[in-house]
């Protein structure tokens, strides 16, 4: 199937082909039909399937058809709701790129950036708004937003809105919307609550489903080395001396171990940079550009900072913590061989994190392959390391005073 049998406009076509691409991915192919149609649609499916043209074609195609008013008397008639500033940013440097040849405009907002350019914009008048949660409630509430005239709304990483705590904000958004807009809710994975969330907010919505949730890419070689905690940043070190090649992104589980890891990395003459979610948007932005233009080829991140972001050309993954929700494995490596192309993925596992990796590898329904020759093998038999204090039993037991307090014989009685 080809873009133009989705009945999509000529300007449409024209900036797809110059966007380099051919033809619609299988989540496209389902959704643009039924979002022309404009029914209800909830769509599971990974990052990297090509989600976001998904529903950014059909909202252009349905606008364009009726664009009327001077840029002046624009009203905000598609609104689309993103968890995170980055992923925002590039929903809306795609919606840019795909309305090129037509008239219609778009703005991003997001907090962690001055409030007044983001005002500016909109007083300017826009058709199509993305936005994180927090911020557009904050402008709604300055009576700078108005969303009475709202005709899709767009909720993308549903299940990461809900993991961050926004489901109140989301359910008031879709409130301060008409009751007739046609909603679109995207989700990687469709866990109880975002299931709750689709009844409250959709009308019949349709359902699609693109590749199940374990599906990790044939293309991705996934090698595991099983190393002590301690000895981790030696093996990540070791590595990537030898091992490990290209433009890598480097997952840890917390914002510390990014900043301790980056440190070290740096220390060790590598170009290294990092984001999280204690980083300003700014320095976030500024990161994530400098590994994109290659004047650094190794980004370390946590799993919030990097959702949904659009690498191309990785050339590995590296899990330096294994994540204890083995669907967050999948998404880390999913990052690399997109495309058709190959790519690596690295596991660095430590005696307290083998459950996870059963859970892994039971969703994959693949066996990763352990890699023993290496400088810091883990005992087969290791246990997670507790510290314990070594002294054993109660302080106020008898018998716990020392030789030389016992020689003091001064006593308060």
């Amino acid at each position: 199937m080809s873009f133009k049998d989705l009945k999509l406009n000529r300007p449409i076509l024209r900036a797809i082909a110059e966007k380099g691409y051919d033809n619609p991915t299988l989540v496209q192919e389902k959704t643009i039909p039924l979002a022309l149609n404009r029914k209800d649609i909830i769509v599971s499916a990974q990052t990297g399937t090509g989600k976001t043209a998904a529903f950014a074609l059909p909202i252009i195609q349905q606008l364009y058809d009726k664009q009327t008013a001077s840029k002046k008397g624009k009203k905000i008639k598609a609104l689309v709701v993103s968890p995170t500033r980055e992923l925002a940013l590039q929903i809306a440097e795609n919606f840019e790129a795909y309305a090129t040849y037509t008239e219609l405009t778009s703005t991003v907002i997001f907090g962690g950036a001055s409030i007044e350019p983001q005002k500016e914009a909109l007083k300017q008048g826009v058709d199509i708004l993305i936005a994180t949660p927090g911020r557009l409630l904050d402008l709604h509430k300055q009576d700078d937003i108005n969303l009475d005239y709202v005709e899709t709304l767009v909720l993308d990483e549903a299940d990461l809105m809900l993991d961050m705590g926004f489901i109140d904000d989301v359910k008031k958004i879709e409130r301060l919307c008409p009751k007739t807009k046609q909603t679109l809710l995207f989700s990687a994975t469709i866990p109880y609550k975002v299931e709750q969330l689709a009844n409250t907010i959709l009308t019949s919505p349709q359902r699609i489903e693109v590749a199940q949730n374990s599906s990790t890419s044939k293309n991705v070689n996934q090698l595991l080395y099983y190393v002590p905690k301690k000895d981790k940043i030696e093996l990540c070190l070791h590595l990537l001396r030898t091992t490990i090649k290209g433009n890598i992104i480097i997952f840890r589980r917390t914002k510390y171990g990014v900043d301790k890891l980056e440190k070290t990395l740096l220390k060790n003459n590598y170009q290294v940079d990092s984001i999280h979610g204690d980083k300003s948007q700014t320095a976030r932005q500024e990161a994530l550009k400098r590994f994109k233009k290659k004047e650094v080829n190794i980004l370390i991140a946590t799993d919030v900072a990097a959702r949904g972001i659009d690498i191309d050309n990785l050339d590995a993954v590296v899990n330096f913590d294994l994540p204890n929700i083995p669907e967050t494995y999948v998404h880390r490596i999913g990052r690399t061989a997109r495309a058709g192309q190959s790519g690596m993925a690295y596991s660095l596992c430590s005696a307290d994190e083998k459950s996870y990796v059963i859970d892994i590898q039971k969703l994959i329904n693949l066996q990763l392959d352990v890699i023993e020759d290496h400088p810091y093998p883990l005992d087969p038999k290791a246990k997670p390391i507790v510290h314990k204090s070594k002294k054993t039993g109660s302080k106020h037991k008898k018998g716990r005073k020392s030789e030389a307090s016992k020689k003091k014989k001064k006593r308060w009685y």
